[in-house]
């Protein structure tokens, strides 16, 4: 779930750089950064041909359909006329033209998240809160909560179907509280996703038609951002799993407000049922947006364990072994999804964004 990635990008942002008379930097106080406008950095081994998508505004948490040709996505962008984040559909092989607004996925009203191709790529799964408000939620205020980083999870979430042109097709979930962050298995017949419908903000399976609703995590904590396995047959996600009385006390006050403090995640796996549950990070920090290498023997993720100030991508195996850093960005890498033949790497970044605080998509050719 990307949840106001300006937000989050901006503390980054705030906290990592220091005064400088230098013109090629800005102001500390604006929140923005030394501007450093690259595509690549050497060490980033792994990525050839990276190329940009977008060109301003707020775009993340790309995904693709089955066979790598096209992109849905989630964006805010205020050329395009927005106010809070829609989802929109792009083709994966060609940038946006800087006046090009792509094909709306979601009704254009509220706030939504989490896109995904559903079997047969003519349709879409994502989560909006449109049905409550057409206006875009409030976002929390830092200075209200100590200047912690908080994230909402808005009771007004529920999660649709919509076919590639916009039109609204189904509503799967219908319970009161927070139903978001959906995707899709490789099989087909399953979707992930969480809730608050017990109480806590736990992981869930259903039929991809929104039947057969199961709960498969039963921990306190924010478990969140699941996806399949290749196979289908494991879950990776991220969780914020509070243990101290202070901790939980904090949490649960957090929870009964719909906000989430996201500042301390690590990631688990386990089978789709919730057996074999496995913490494989051990990193500190927030370690989030994890997603399956095509082997099925690697996870690819974000992390800012190495430095508060920035996040980059690691790769590590699915025993906790062998971690490898993948991007050497200076301020924000996350979202890595690799296309379903596995021979490139979509993500967003800061990078290359003239010390503005744009997050844009770029794609990669992936190289073992």
């Amino acid at each position: 779930m990307k949840l106001n990635i300006t937000l989050i990008v901006a503390t980054i942002l705030f906290i990592g750089c220091k005064p400088s008379s230098n013109k090629n930097k800005l102001d500390a106080k604006s929140g923005a950064t030394k501007i450093v406008n690259k595509l690549h950095y050497s060490e980033e081994k792994h990525l050839k041909n990276v190329k940009q998508l977008t060109f301003g505004g707020d775009n993340a948490e790309a995904y693709w359909n089955s066979n790598g040709s096209k992109i849905v996505f989630q964006a805010n962008n205020k050329v395009w006329g927005l106010q809070c984040d829609q989802i929109y559909i792009m083709d994966a092989s060609k940038p946006l033209d800087s006046t090009e607004i792509p094909q709306l996925i979601s009704t254009g009203k509220g706030r939504t998240t989490c896109s995904y191709f559903l079997p047969g790529d003519s349709t879409i799964v994502y989560s909006s809160t449109h049905l409550v408000s057409t206006e875009c939620p409030p976002v929390p205020k830092k200075e209200d909560y100590d200047n912690k980083y908080i994230w909402p999870v808005y009771k007004s979430y529920d999660i649709f179907i919509a076919d590639i042109k916009g039109n609204q097709l189904k509503q799967l979930t219908f319970e009161d509280g927070y139903d978001a962050e959906p995707t899709v298995s490789p099989k087909g017949d399953k979707i992930v996703f969480t809730s608050t419908r017990t109480g806590d903000l736990e992981l869930f399976t259903m039929n991809i038609d929104g039947s057969d609703v199961k709960q498969i995590t039963f921990e306190l904590g924010y478990d969140g951002g699941a996806f399949f396995s290749p196979d289908g047959t494991k879950l990776i996600f991220r969780s914020s799993r509070p243990k101290t009385p202070s901790e939980i006390k904090e949490y649960k006050n957090l929870l009964t407000q719909g906000l989430v403090q996201p500042t301390n995640m690590e990631l688990y796996t386990c089978n789709i049922d919730g057996s074999e549950l496995t913490k494989i990070t051990n990193l500190g920090n927030a370690n989030w947006a994890p997603f399956f290498h095509p082997s099925g023997k690697k996870i690819i993720f974000s992390s800012n364990h190495k430095s508060k100030h920035s996040f980059n991508l690691f790769m590590i195996n699915i025993d906790g072994s062998n971690l490898e850093q993948i991007t050497y960005d200076n301020v924000f890498d996350a979202f890595p999804m690799f296309s379903p033949d596995g021979s490139k790497l979509i993500f967003s970044s800061n990078r290359n964004n003239n010390g503005t605080h744009d997050t844009n998509l770029f794609v990669a050719d992936w190289v073992e």
